[in-house]
């Protein structure tokens, strides 16, 4: 099989692909972000540890009550976007009108601490957790050999990203929210709860997070770092994709991820920073983000 810069093709294709699934990561997580920074004007820096609170639900629910991974795909995100609607009515909404920092370091602090109750329980060694039978073994394609595992965590971020992008920018749902967060008097004046759209705005975000960490949880050891090992990766992307922005945010992550594998590649003591030089050199040429608005 012919090589590609002296690079055989079936490694090429292969980091890509694992750059792929990590841009899903970082598309899923970046989305959440966006959306409630983008609706609410707040910096949840708890994200990643949300993350971390759902690939641990997954393995809770097989390991204590048999609950397997379709089932938790769908429950751990109900449950951590419930916590979620938690800590946006408790904390969360005396900050709204605060500078952005308050928010940051509140959620810090709330990361601290969920981390530190997992933390506790299961220490910092990973839990494994198996990837479900329909989805095991590999497939084919006569120049490579697909996980079949991975092209599903491909497919269903595509798939809840660009649903959430639709609804946000595309429905009337998406309007009301975009119009309650910029102007929430005269939104409430035609009768809509305002404070309740918010709140469930922030637990939609969180529940995307808690839904890649299902995700996740197959293919990551699941462990109460592995959300801060992420995090900061991607806050780099949704800087880099414009504060806000959803479209972005999507575009973004998964051509980071993308970018992410092809360093690998070609030069792997660069692939851990190169997120992080991309970011400086657009954020020096367009502050606001590829797609974000300018003020």
């Amino acid at each position: 099989m012919s090589d590609f810069f002296g690079v055989p093709l079936p490694a090429l294709l292969g980091q890509l692909l694992l750059g792929l699934v990590n841009g899903s990561f970082y598309a899923m997580l970046s989305l959440g972000l966006a959306v409630i920074f983008g609706m609410l004007n707040i910096i949840n820096f708890a994200h990643g540890a949300l993350y971390m609170m759902g690939a641990f639900l997954a393995w809770m629910g097989l390991e204590y009550l048999g609950i397997n991974y379709w089932a938790m795909l769908l429950l751990a995100p109900l449950i951590v976007g419930a916590f979620g609607l938690l800590i946006e009515r408790l904390l969360l909404q005396w900050l709204y009108k605060l500078d952005h920092l308050y928010g940051l370091l509140l959620t810090f602090g709330i990361t601290l601490v969920i981390e530190g109750v997992f933390r506790s329980f299961y220490g910092v060694g990973g839990q494994p957790y198996q990837v479900p039978d329909a989805l095991s073994g590999a497939t084919n394609l006569g120049f490579m050999i697909l996980p079949n595992y991975r092209a599903w965590v491909v497919v269903a971020s595509l798939v809840v990203c660009l649903g959430v992008w639709v609804v946000i920018e595309k429905t009337s749902l998406g309007a009301t929210l975009r119009a309650g967060t910029e102007n929430p008097r005269l939104v409430q004046a035609f009768g809509v709860n305002v404070p309740r759209l918010v709140s469930l705005t922030y637990a939609g975000g969180v529940a995307l997070a808690a839904f890649a960490g299902v995700l996740a949880a197959p293919i990551l050891q699941v462990n109460s770092l592995m959300g801060s090992n992420l995090i900061i990766t991607v806050f780099a992307v949704v800087v880099i994709g414009g504060m806000g922005s959803i479209l972005g945010s999507i575009l973004t992550g998964l051509g980071l991820g993308l970018v992410e594998g092809l360093t690998k590649v070609f030069y792997p003591e660069a692939s851990n920073t190169v997120v992080f030089v991309i970011m400086a050199l657009v954020l020096l040429v367009r502050p606001a983000g590829l797609f974000g608005k300018e003020k």
